[in-house]
């Protein structure tokens, strides 16, 4: 029996997965975690549309609504180190489909809520679910992937982001025009447990991944049932195999610069995404009015709708392209964008016309999307070794979600305070800080099996004596 052991696996252990094109299983795969991703955007971002709503109604203050936007993220982060370090612990399986119970059941409560101490805790509630589902839908996507088209599967299920805040926008649109307020924030609400419990039954009957089945817990008959899902019922035997457990010190030493790589550009680009998109309409409102609330609805959302396309492209490119170009050229082009908007609004620049201003501001979200909306999502999944991908994932989606929790929660006070045009200089200086971050630390695992893009430490026994990797 051969014994091997090294800091990059042996390329071939996984070589049924290797498959050229993404098939039927890949499919279910990405569509059973895609959904949870539609209802996070959804449920994330329906928020704006609620605050338009309830401000008159319950005569909320900016405090108040600068909490009830940012309660579901900071709940989020908590369920990221959670659910992150759960799914490595217990497994993918155990824990996969609690999340999105927890999602379901929290985003039906608030469309019950009565006042604003409610509506406060049943988001919280939600956020915790949402929270679970990034570090595991990811970690289950890019388990699952072949390496040519890993950045593409892992990015389509990312994409459902998009999708949910497409749905967001037109759910409150259609809410806000033919219903009374107090019935149509409520529906915008009730709208986001749908797909999180439809999915709970499917999700708890998805095999363990073939990698955490056999590295982690030493099954060769589940992880071959696993590689069947997407590989067919010919895939061949599996060898003994396990993956080396990492102390805390040596993980920190062989990882820190990974962990800042994979984090510090996900907070200053959800400080970007979140404080935009959420208060999208206190934005654009300097510069399109809109008098009635189904307009103001419209107003907000466009913006956001023009940045969908960014997602697709993203999928498209980042396979060929690499991750990491992507999210240099996306975290650019946003500091261009924002530069040019706090000159116009300086004067600097003259006027560029409120239309010009809109439809730019518009071009933001599709180049956050193109870039580091989905690149700090596919990162993490792929860099870290498999007993600790969903905890190095959380940690990395928790950065990102206590940027944009603050970035919620006081805009709308920087705003008042400091005028449109110093917000966007803020958000160039965060875009620059996106772009030096992923250029010094950001790894790229294109073209790379996940045991050699995330330095796997494999005892691998085979009949065969294997080269050692190195």
């Amino acid at each position: 029996m051969g014994l091997v052991m090294g800091e990059r696996a042996a390329t071939g252990l996984f070589e049924h997965l290797e498959t050229d094109r993404l098939n039927l299983g890949h499919l279910k795969v990405i569509l059973l975690s895609g959904m949870g991703f539609f209802t996070d955007a959804y449920d994330l971002f329906n928020i704006g549309v609620m605050l338009l709503i309830l401000t008159p109604l319950w005569g909320l203050t900016n405090l108040q609504k600068g909490l009830l936007a940012s309660a579901a993220l900071w709940a989020t982060v908590a369920g990221q180190l959670l659910f992150g370090r759960l799914l490595d612990v217990l497994g993918r399986k155990k824990v996969y489909g609690i999340e999105a119970a927890i999602l379901g059941a929290g985003a039906l409560a608030s469309a019950f809520a009565v006042n604003f101490t409610t509506l406060l805790i049943t988001r919280v509630i939600m956020g915790l679910g949402i929270g679970g589902d990034y570090p595991a839908s990811s970690t289950i996507a890019s388990e699952y992937a072949p390496t040519k088209n890993r950045g593409r599967m892992v990015a389509l299920v990312f994409s459902m982001q998009g999708v949910g805040i497409a749905t967001a926008v037109v759910v409150g649109q259609l809410s806000a025009a033919y219903l009374p307020p107090d019935l149509a924030w409520r529906v915008v609400a009730a709208v986001g447990a749908i797909p999180p419990l439809f999915v709970i039954y499917y999700r708890r009957r998805i095999p363990e991944t073939p990698r955490y089945s056999l590295l982690v817990k030493g099954d060769k008959s589940e992880a071959k049932s696993a590689v069947s899902l997407v590989a067919g019922s010919s895939a061949r035997d599996l060898p003994e195999a396990r993956a080396e457990r990492y102390g805390v010190t040596d993980f920190m030493r062989t990882f820190w610069l990974t962990l800042i790589g994979t984090a510090i550009p996900w907070l200053l680009m959800d400080v970007a995404l979140y404080g935009t998109g959420v208060f999208s309409n206190d934005i654009t409102a300097t510069m399109i009015a809109g008098k009635s609330l189904a307009a103001q609805v419209l107003r907000s959302g466009i913006p956001l709708l023009i940045g969908i396309p960014g997602y697709f492209i993203a999928a498209y490119l980042v396979d060929s392209a690499g991750r990491k170009n992507l999210q240099t050229i996306g975290f650019s082009v946003m500091t261009f964008i924002y530069a040019l908007l706090a000159l116009s609004y300086a004067g600097f620049v003259g006027n560029l016309g409120d239309v010009y201003k809109y439809l730019l501001f518009g071009l933001s979200f599709t180049f956050i999307n193109l870039g580091p909306n989905t690149t700090t999502f596919i990162i993490p999944a792929e860099v870290y070794p498999v007993r600790y991908r969903s905890t190095g994932h959380g940690i990395s989606a928790a950065a990102g979600k206590f940027g944009a929790a603050l970035s919620t929660m006081f805009l709308p006070l920087l705003q008042t305070r400091l005028g449109v045009g110093s917000l966007f200089a803020l958000l160039a200086l965060v875009s620059i800080g996106g772009a030096l971050t992923t250029a010094v630390f950001t790894p790229e695992a294109k073209g790379l099996t996940l045991e050699e893009a995330s330095r796997e430490r494999l005892v691998v026994k085979s009949p065969q004596p294997l080269p050692v990797m190195s």
